[in-house]
């Protein structure tokens, strides 16, 4: 299963200190189940420690998931930042993900190689 993060989410995940593993643990607890919400459209919010926070003050993930495919961190925001999506950004990103998960293997591999997807590494 390929594990993946956008190139816009890799920037904020940076920006917020956030470490891979911590990525890595993220996605699979949403591999087992454990998630805040699926918010259908394979989108799922999931919570994230942000470095020296717990799960409750940190930030919120979009992670389009597909079991047995693939899964990729499109999304990131702090909790003090916003509550909760707007309806448009959830439309948006439920779209986003029909995109993604149509991609071939060869495709993603080139995202890949452009720089346009990130590895997910434990």
């Amino acid at each position: 299963m390929k594990e993946l993060m956008t190139k816009h989410f890799s920037k904020w995940a940076s920006k917020q200190k956030i470490p891979n593993n911590e990525l890595a643990v993220a996605l699979a607890e949403v591999k087992a189940g454990n998630f805040e919400a699926n918010l259908g459209g394979h989108i799922y919010k999931k919570r994230i420690c942000f470095e020296g926070q717990g799960k409750s003050g940190g930030g919120r993930t979009i992670i389009c998931y597909k079991k047995d495919d693939r899964a990729i961190f499109i999304h990131g925001f702090a909790k003090n930042e916003k509550s909760n999506l707007s309806q448009k950004e959830l439309n948006a990103f439920k779209e986003l993900a029909k995109i993604l998960l149509r991609l071939s293997s060869e495709e993603i591999t080139i995202a890949i190689e452009n720089g346009d997807f990130i590895e997910v590494k434990s």
